[in-house]
């Protein structure tokens, strides 16, 4: 596992086995070199994080300092914003990508006999628990097989090429989170270069009527090549990932994954079919849907550390659920 998260009441860093563990009052993170360094080095985790580099570099020396200059109080306070912006996108996606997403324990079997668990997934065709033939082990409760990563993963929603990893249990605040800074980040970001284009033009326009055109220098040329390439990436980008924050959000809102929307689609027909309602047994209400993901306290919500909300995701409270909302942390 390229990372776990686990309780501590210790408190210091250590080094054991190929694991760096970091520690706390609160949490506890252990990191395995190796996976850990195969993940950050495959392309996609490359590009992204170029294009991370390339748009940072870009919007504060190229964009803020010649426009606003960082010594007035404008252009401190936007490049302020954006570096904290650009810090919040780093460890989310640092987050995402190095979070074991959830394995599923060896020892796992279901609690057929379990009176305050009423509601047991079940293969749709012959209805048995839900077993994987590739695993060898039982599937808890919205636990799916990956084919990338060869093993199943809990609460999994689907496996993202850009962060080399699936998201799930584990990670999917992290991976959120990621997804709605780089979406702010995105829109300051053209803001501020729609802003300094058009006061860029406005100043050569005035400059060519008094003075006549300037010869082009190499510097300038480069410098607004950067910025067109910037805007170029910026625009495809902001809107896929708004389009996909969007979706989250309404995943979010109704305490569902990717794989379990698709699943409630073909559930729904079947049931429409036979003459009678469903509903998503893991839909609890807006707060406690959106608190079972982000945690129970919404100051806390958009802080990708605070992870301690995150139980061992084998077993999720449902509608039918007979013990009360306060008893479970997510996946306790």
């Amino acid at each position: 596992m390229p990372c776990t998260w686990r309780s501590s009441k210790t408190c210091y860093p250590r080094y054991h086995n190929g694991y760096i563990i970091l520690e706390s009052t609160s949490f506890c993170w252990k990191f395995n070199l190796s996976m850990g360094l195969q993940k950050c080095l495959s392309l996609p985790v490359f590009v992204v994080l170029l294009v991370i580099g390339f748009v940072y570099h870009t919007i504060m020396f190229l964009v803020i300092e010649p426009w606003l200059s960082l010594r007035t109080v404008s252009g401190l306070f936007n490049g302020t914003l954006f570096t904290m912006l650009s810090f919040m996108v780093l460890l989310s996606y640092g987050l995402a990508v190095l979070r074991d997403p959830g394995q599923v324990p060896a020892s796992y079997m279901p609690e057929i006999e379990d009176s305050d668990t009423v509601l047991h997934e079940v293969k749709r065709k012959g209805g048995d628990l839900r077993y994987c033939q590739k695993c060898r082990h039982y599937k808890p409760p919205r636990a799916h097989h990956c084919r990338v990563c060869k093993r199943c993963v809990l609460r999994m929603d689907h496996h993202c090429v850009w962060i080399n990893n699936c998201v799930g249990h584990n990670n999917y605040k992290p991976f959120f989170l990621f997804v709605v800074y780089v979406v702010g980040a995105c829109i300051q970001a053209l803001i501020l270069l729609g802003g300094h284009t058009m006061q860029h033009f406005g100043a050569e326009e005035q400059n060519l009527y008094i003075h006549g055109a300037p010869p082009l220098s190499t510097s300038v040329a480069v410098s607004a090549l950067l910025k067109v390439l910037c805007a170029t990436m910026l625009l495809p980008l902001l809107v896929a990932l708004a389009v996909l924050l969007i979706w989250h959000v309404y995943l979010a809102l109704h305490n569902k994954t990717t794989i379990e929307y698709h699943e409630g689609v073909r559930a729904r027909w079947l049931a429409e079919k036979a003459g009678q309602s469903y509903r998503h047994p893991y839909n609890l209400g807006i707060f406690s849907n959106l608190s079972m993901v982000f945690g129970p306290n919404s100051t806390c919500w958009f802080c990708p550390t605070s992870l301690s909300h995150i139980g061992p995701g084998i077993r999720f409270q449902t509608m039918y659920d007979k013990v009360t909302r306060s008893e479970f942390h997510l996946g306790g």
